[in-house]
């Protein structure tokens, strides 16, 4: 069977369909043709800015550390860091490495006496919404450690209460000044408590726990005999 052949009316419609297509995408292009092409380098260069920025991170990160490291091996030693150093890291973008920078500042203004600059420091620390909260929580309590000889025993208490508690990573240093606070306020039956839980808690530094199973034990409370009873328990489970 014979194909038929199409109508010479149809086949110039087709002409006129394709030159109509042809001319639509040559005025396309001469009208967009340079945005699309600018779109395409756009998201070319934003994308490699964005390699860049990754490897700078990682690579500022890396130079960071090993400031920090640095820093703290002088400290650990007995030394003191290079203040430009010092300051530069307390300005880290990365805010653990800034909150160890400003805390090491804050110990050599106040081994250098200059209570006034520390206590600065762990005040903006404490207010400092950018920093995760155990460095601010740990900001407060030596802030309140600096002031605990001029504050009312209950702005103590408020303050540190909170953080006064088993299992909170600052319970020792908290929970000592809060104890000390009661006694102040001539309320031994609460401080009492305090300083039994702190006595019988692992995690409490050993100097505090000792501190505080000698006042435990001053106000009626036999925190030696509480911790044979807890280590006993634990054993028979």
């Amino acid at each position: 069977m014979l194909a038929i052949t199409p109508q010479p009316n149809e086949a110039f419609m087709r002409e006129v369909d394709d030159a109509v297509r042809q001319d639509r995408m040559l005025r396309f292009w001469q009208n967009y043709g340079r945005w699309v092409v600018g779109a395409i380098v756009a998201g070319l260069i934003a994308f490699a800015g964005w390699l860049y920025w990754e490897h700078h991170s990682a690579r500022k990160s890396g130079e960071t550390a090993e400031e920090m490291a640095k820093v703290l091996d002088v400290v650990a030693a007995g030394g003191v860091p290079d203040a430009a150093k010092l300051d530069a890291l307390s300005k880290a973008d990365q805010s653990g490495y800034r909150a160890a920078a400003q805390l090491a500042k804050a110990a050599v203004a106040a081994g250098k006496g200059d209570t006034g600059g520390a206590l600065a420091i762990y005040k903006a620390m404490a207010a400092d919404t950018s920093l995760d909260q155990p460095y601010r929580d740990l900001a407060l309590v030596r802030q309140t450690s600096i002031e605990f000889d001029k504050m009312k025993p209950a702005d103590i208490v408020a303050r540190m209460k909170p953080l006064a508690v088993a299992g909170d990573p600052w319970f020792g240093s908290a929970g000592e000044m809060t104890a000390i606070a009661y006694m102040k306020m001539s309320k031994p039956d609460l401080a009492g408590p305090i300083f039994a839980a702190m006595a019988k808690d692992k995690t409490v530094p050993q100097t505090i726990r000792s501190r505080a199973r000698q006042m435990a034990g001053l106000l009626g409370i036999d925190a030696i005999e509480a911790i044979e009873n807890e280590d006993s328990g634990n054993n028979a489970q």
